[in-house]
Parts: structure tokens; C-alpha cells; sequence
């Protein structure tokens, strides 16, 4: 019997050992300590929506050989390990993901989530669907996706949001910071990407934090506490955790040989210091996370509680759980002053040729998706306000989803930006089925929905003239009814555009009275686009496009509908039948077109633009418009970085002019004049003015590019005038400020200027001021 004694005082011996090492129980809840340095771990896990797998595969996990990510072990990990023990912290931005896992769990679970979220423990940041991009979003599709997570926060936890978490996308607008600070109420924002060179100065001058004013017209109300961290949103070298990385743990077992707790102290101590050097106050933030990390999250908490601990035992600085809320109160407890900025942080460039222009413009057909299927959002809901129905919901997602700086910026991978365009279409076709029950109820003359007296029906697809209802309606010999919504808060006139094939057709309003119409044939370029679509999606081979387009004004009142009716005319109404458009042959060394004020004169020798013209407000514009390319570079033996969809870098040489020389055809018409010009057999555009509208509309279509030649190409196009600017312009913000922009500058630090094109590209929704730049 001497020997399980034996084994017992042994077993009991390593017990003890451990115990008065600190094996078993760490003190990790301290809070910030006056008079040392306070070092705040902010555990987190970038969890991008999409981006080299689908979302669905990020969440469940699937695809690994792409990409080793689950973010439903995440959440499930971190959970089991915030409970036990309260004084760890873990903070979740992204609620698409949050919420899927959320309708997924036991009540037993929610209601640990409930009692980690009260404790603080778990702290929501940011709050939205997702991380949104902020060079090619709409300012209303950054609400709408942060209003998607917060409405969902606020009823599951009765919890609002404080402190932004933007620290992934490429470059920040001004815009951002006005809606958060001001419109959202959120004390601080915090993120990753700024220039290089940008952050190299700040961390000499101690400013990487700032009080950023988001407005030059609202001021000082729309301030807000602004974080750029020294390097990533990465630990410092050496402090990461994920279990499949190669990392070096704490460890502080005596029975163990390769003990570090000293040595892992003074890397913490030195890490710190070194940061703080480049910032105020005694108090800095380590971002304690990467890309999908805590699928183990014990690894993680394990080896921060030592820290926590032994780095507080050893006293020459202060470690502790927090979250960014927590820091940002901690600096402003500090009474320290801060620099203030008034601008934005695009464009921004991680290294010398390596400026994240080049997604300005990636995937411009989705982005053009996405912002189609915004506006029809917001019509949508109005609609839907109005019947009392509830048929929204199914556009919520995509549409939030679309908006991550992975999916509307372009830079996501062939396969999931298919899984973004799948989702938004099918969630649009649901919207459109309420939509139309909903006009149907509206516009009833007998008040009633039951049953619909009429049947509506939506073209997605007018880009490609394709409309089978108005091409069929008519041609069958029954009447259409299209009635025009106008979403704005003012009474709004516009030109409606429908494909037909009937040339005899007269339009009407709801009163009866004769509207003027006109037809414009279809181009050959949107008919075989239509022919390759109905081919390659609907498998037919003998689809014959509509010969023309009928054109004709609506106005409708704010908020409100108007319906008018096209029908062969009868009778009396024979002498409206739309005016035929005609095809002018020049005459003369110039073409003026436009039926109304706005005039634009082009070359009959060349095709190209010469001027524009305003009757009305005496503006006389000698301006010219060329599509021209740069070439792409690959990489040379210097520098490997080549250019893409996220990097835009010239090759250097000068632009190459498309052509010089444009074949031009002219159509006029009461209502509106068209130009069609064929650059090269690969570039096609169509310049339209209309009466009453004093800008022009450019439809343009570009592609396939040829690359035969072995050689990327950057297609741009150019306006020249003849303003003198002093290389100053202006581009607007999300779509919704201006900012004012001057050629190879940046208002707050001396610019190196070492890509003299790419470094001059900014970000524009809606609206661009310049000259003799591209656009």
C-alpha cells in the first residue's frame, strides 16, 4: 500500500506547485491603473462578409483548402470562454454573421449571450450588417446597412452601439465620420489603413489619433474621436494566439523546461513602450486578433490571462481587458489635446506603388447592381408604408451583405461576387412580386386589393432593352399602363424609356390628355447585348429585339404615382402618334445638338466633342472627351506589385489615345437628341440631352478589353476644358458632401509623390468637378 501513497503526495505536490505559479487562477480583472502606462487588449476577429470564400462558407466553414475559416466556431469558442471567466472580453462587429448564429443557439445559450452582453464582457461594435466599404458606397446605403444590425442589437439586447470598428476598408470618407459621429452618436471610430506615409508622420508627431470633423457645415458637431493603430489591426509581433499559427505561448509551468515568463514580460514591456512613443496619454490599444481568428478561442484567453498577470506583477506597466468604448473613455478622462482633420483619408497607398485606387473602378457592372437595386430599395419601402405590407425584408440581407469593402468595391473573388449578384437578385424578385400586389392596391379605383383589377409587371433589364411586356402588350393589340413612382420628397420630372415594336403609338395621362412621345431605334450595340443575355440565361436562339424606344416626359408628385397609357391610336388621336426620330447627316465642319438650353457642339471630321452651351445660364465650354488606357504594370525586379482590382499602377508611359477619329451618328428629335459614337470595336457610347434638362446624360459600354497584346489596360476617359483651376477640383463624398481636392497635395503632410496618376484618384458617387483629369 506504499505505493498509491506515494503517488498520492506526489500528485498532490504538482497541484500546489501549479496553484503558487499561477497555473490554475489568473487575476485578469484589473482596470486602468494612474500613473502607468495602461495597456488595452481589445480581443476581436476580422470576419469579413465574403471575400476569398461566400459568406455561407465562411460561416459554416466549408472550402478550407481556399481559406481556413468558421465563423461559427468562432462565436461558439469565444462564448464558451467568455463565460468562463468574467473578466475577459471580446467585442463582435459584423451582424450578419452574429445573427445567423444567434436564431441558431438553445435558449440556454441566448441567455448566457444576454447575461456576457449586460456584463460587458461581449460589447457590439459598429453594429451594421457588415464592415461597409467607403469608397464606393451611397451615404444611404451605409445607413441602411448599419440600421439593419443596430434595429436587431436594440430589440434582442436593448443595446446601442458607441464606438466605430472600420478597420479593414481601404481608405476612410469624410461622410463616414459625420454619420457616425453625428447621425449615430458614436464617441469614436477606429481603424487600420491610412497612407503610409500618412501614418509615418502621425507616429513622429504623436497623431495618429485625432478629433475628426466629418463636415465643414455642420463643424464642430460632427467631431469624432478618431483611432489609427501604429501598424494593423494585428497584435504587436509575437503577442498573436491562433492555435494553427506559429506562436509563442506563456508558459509558466515549473515542471516544464522551456518556462518564458520573464522573457515574454519583457517583449510585452518593450512592445508597449515602443508604441506609446508614438502616441498621447498613458493609455494605448492592442488590437488582440486577425482575419477569422478565435476558432479556438482558449488558445487566445489562456495565454492573455497570463499576461495579464504576470506583466501586472511585474509592475512596469498595466494590462487589462477592454474593449474600444473603455479606451476611448480612458483617453477622454486624460484632458489631453488632440489634432484636429478636416478631410478624408483617400487615397490611400500601403507602400510606394501601391495606392488602393484601382478599386475605385473594379467591377463596375456590380457596383452599378448594387446601386440600381438601392434606389429600388427605397421606392420599395415606401410602397410598402403605404399598402401597411411587409415584403422589404427579403432585399435586407443581400443588400446589406453587398455593401462590405469585399463586395461593392470589386475585390472579392470571381465566385463570391456571382454568390453576392445571386443573392440581390433573388431577393429583388421577392420585393418585386409585393411590389407589384402593393401598386395594384394603390392604384385601385374601387379601394381594394381583392382581387387586383390590375396585373403589373417590372423590367429589371431596360439596359438591354428587354421587356417582354411592353414589347408584347402592345403587339397583341392591348394597351399598356406603366405607372411611373417617384421616391423623392418633391414633385419630379423625368423621361421614360420603354422598349416597343409597334411604330404607331400614342401616350395619354390619367386625365385623358395627349402627352408628347417620340421613338428612337434601338442600337446595335444594346440588341446584341440583349441577344447574348436571352442566349446564355434564357436559351433562346431566335429572340428579335424591339426596333424602338418610346420616349415621353412624366411628372409625378413627390412620394406619389402617376400612370399613363400607350395604345394605337384611334380616331382624333391619330395626329399624336410619336414623333419618329431622324438620323441628321452632318452638313457642316460642326454638329450642334440638343432640343432645349444645354447645347453640344461636336467635329464632323473628327466625332469628337468640341463644346458645350447654356442658354439659360450663359455658360460657353470649349471642352473635349477621349477614352484613352494606360498600360497595366506586372511587377518589375524593384517592386513585384503589380496592378488589379484592388492596386492601381500605370506602367509609366503615357495614356493611349483610343482614337482620334470617332464615326458619329446623329439623332433628333423634340424631345431628346442622341450622339452615338464608336471609339474603337470595343468602346461605345451614347450621348443623350433632353428638352427642359440642362445636363446631358453618357451612357458608355466598354469591353471585352482586348489583351491579346499580352498588356493590361487601365481605360479611362478625359474631359478637357479650358478653366483654369490651379490644379484644384472637387469630388463629392458618398454622395453627399463635396471635398475639395488640389492635384499631388494632401492637406496634412508633405506628399512624396511617387505615382503621379494613381495618387490622384479620389473616389466619386454622384458627382465630379475637374479639369484635365481623369474621371
Amino acid at each position: 500500500m506504499a505505493l498509491p501513497l506515494v503517488l498520492l503526495v506526489l500528485l498532490a505536490a504538482v497541484t500546489a506547485a501549479r496553484e503558487a505559479h499561477g497555473y490554475v487562477a489568473y487575476n485578469t480583472s484589473a482596470g486602468t491603473v494612474a500613473g502607468l502606462l495602461n495597456v488595452h487588449l481589445v480581443p476581436h476577429s476580422h470576419d469579413d462578409v465574403g471575400w476569398l470564400k461566400t459568406v455561407d462558407q465562411y460561416y459554416v466553414g466549408s472550402n478550407n483548402s481556399i481559406q481556413g475559416a468558421c465563423v461559427m466556431n468562432t462565436l461558439d469558442s469565444v462564448v464558451d470562454a467568455l463565460a468562463r471567466d468574467p473578466g475577459r472580453k471580446f467585442v463582435v462587429a459584423e451582424q450578419a454573421f452574429f445573427q445567423r448564429w444567434w436564431v441558431e443557439k438553445s435558449p440556454q445559450i441566448q441567455a448566457i449571450v444576454h447575461k456576457l452582453v449586460d456584463s460587458g464582457q461581449l460589447e457590439f461594435i459598429n453594429g451594421g450588417w457588415c464592415m461597409h466599404d467607403e469608397a464606393a458606397t451611397h451615404y444611404i446605403d451605409m445607413i441602411d446597412q448599419t440600421t439593419l444590425g443596430h434595429r436587431v442589437i436594440k430589440k434582442q439586447f436593448n443595446k446601442t452601439p458607441r464606438a466605430g470598428w472600420q478597420i479593414d476598408p481601404f481608405g476612410h470618407s469624410a461622410v463616414q465620420a459625420y454619420l457616425l459621429g453625428t447621425e449615430l452618436g458614436f464617441d469614436s471610430v477606429h481603424f487600420a489603413r491610412i497612407d503610409y506615409q500618412d501614418r509615418a508622420k502621425r507616429k513622429d508627431d504623436k497623431g495618429l489619433e485625432v478629433i475628426w470633423q466629418g463636415s465643414r457645415t455642420f463643424g464642430s458637431s460632427s467631431q469624432i474621436f478618431t483611432n489609427a493603430f501604429p501598424v494593423h489591426y494585428s497584435p504587436p509581433d509575437g503577442f498573436s494566439f491562433e492555435v494553427l499559427n506559429d506562436m509563442t505561448p506563456v508558459q509558466d509551468d515549473p515542471l516544464l523546461f522551456d518556462t518564458n515568463v520573464e522573457q515574454r514580460v519583457n517583449d510585452f514591456v518593450s512592445a508597449a513602450i515602443a508604441q506609446a512613443n508614438v502616441t498621447r496619454t498613458n493609455h494605448i490599444m492592442w488590437t488582440m486578433g486577425d482575419d477569422f481568428n478565435y476558432q479556438y478561442a482558449e488558445s487566445w484567453f489562456r495565454n492573455m490571462d497570463r499576461l495579464i498577470h504576470y506583466v501586472n506583477k511585474d509592475g512596469r506597466v498595466h494590462a487589462l481587458y477592454s474593449t474600444p468604448s473603455i479606451y476611448t473613455d480612458a483617453k477622454h478622462a486624460s484632458n489631453e489635446s488632440w489634432p484636429l482633420k478636416r478631410d478624408d483619408y483617400f487615397p490611400y497607398a500601403d507602400s510606394t506603388n501601391a495606392y488602393w485606387t484601382g478599386y475605385f473602378t473594379s467591377r463596375p457592372t456590380f457596383k452599378g447592381y448594387v446601386r440600381m437595386l438601392s434606389g429600388y430599395y427605397l421606392a420599395a419601402r415606401q410602397i410598402e408604408f403605404l399598402v401597411g405590407g411587409s415584403f422589404t425584408s427579403s432585399l435586407e440581407d443581400p443588400l446589406g451583405i453587398a455593401q462590405h469593402h469585399d463586395a461593392v468595391s470589386g475585390t472579392a473573388k470571381q465566385h463570391t461576387t456571382d454568390d453576392y449578384s445571386k443573392r440581390l437578385a433573388l431577393g429583388a424578385s421577392q420585393v418585386e412580386k409585393g411590389v407589384n400586389t402593393a401598386l395594384a392596391c394603390l392604384t385601385s379605383s374601387k379601394g381594394t386589393c381583392m382581387p387586383p383589377a390590375v396585373k403589373f409587371s417590372q423590367c429589371q433589364l431596360l439596359n438591354i432593352s428587354y421587356c417582354p411586356s411592353t414589347e408584347e402588350q402592345i403587339s397583341g393589340g392591348k394597351g399598356l399602363v406603366i405607372t411611373a413612382y417617384n421616391p423623392l420628397g418633391w414633385e419630379h420630372s423625368d423621361f421614360i424609356r420603354v422598349p416597343v415594336n409597334d411604330l404607331h403609338l400614342v401616350v395619354k395621362s390619367s386625365d385623358g390628355s395627349f402627352v408628347d412621345s417620340q421613338l428612337v431605334e434601338v442600337d446595335n450595340v444594346t440588341s446584341n447585348l440583349r441577344k447574348l443575355y436571352v442566349k446564355a440565361y434564357l436559351g433562346i436562339n431566335t429572340d428579335k429585339p424591339p426596333k424602338y424606344w418610346l420616349v415621353f416626359q412624366a411628372s409625378v408628385p413627390p412620394m406619389g404615382w402617376n400612370t399613363y397609357f400607350v395604345s394605337k391610336p384611334k380616331g382624333a388621336g391619330s395626329n399624336r402618334m410619336g414623333y419618329v426620330s431622324s438620323i441628321a447627316s452632318p452638313s457642316k465642319d460642326t454638329v450642334e445638338v440638343g432640343p432645349g438650353s444645354l447645347k453640344m457642339t461636336f467635329s464632323s471630321a473628327s466625332g469628337q466633342l468640341t463644346r458645350m452651351f447654356n442658354s439659360i445660364t450663359g455658360v460657353d465650354l470649349p471642352i473635349q472627351q477621349s477614352f484613352l488606357w494606360y498600360g497595366s504594370n506586372s511587377g518589375d525586379g524593384a517592386d513585384s506589385q503589380a496592378s488589379g482590382a484592388y492596386i492601381f499602377r500605370p506602367d509609366g508611359s503615357t495614356p493611349t489615345v483610343v482614337s482620334r477619329s470617332v464615326p458619329l451618328k446623329v439623332i433628333r428629335g423634340p424631345l431628346v437628341d442622341e450622339v452615338h459614337q464608336q471609339f474603337s470595336p470595343w468602346i461605345y457610347q451614347v450621348t443623350r440631352l433632353y428638352k427642359d434638362k440642362e445636363h446631358a446624360e453618357v451612357e458608355y459600354t466598354i469591353g471585352p478589353i482586348p489583351v491579346n497584346d499580352g498588356i493590361g489596360k487601365e481605360v479611362i476617359t478625359r474631359l478637357t476644358a479650358n478653366m483654369v483651376t490651379n490644379h484644384t477640383f472637387y469630388t463629392d463624398s458618398n454622395g453627399r458632401d463635396f471635398l475639395k481636392r488640389v492635384r499631388d497635395y494632401r492637406e496634412d503632410w508633405d506628399l512624396q509623390v511617387t505615382q503621379p496618376v494613381a495618387g490622384n484618384y479620389y473616389p466619386g458617387q454622384s458627382r465630379n468637378v475637374c479639369n484635365r483629369w481623369e474621371i
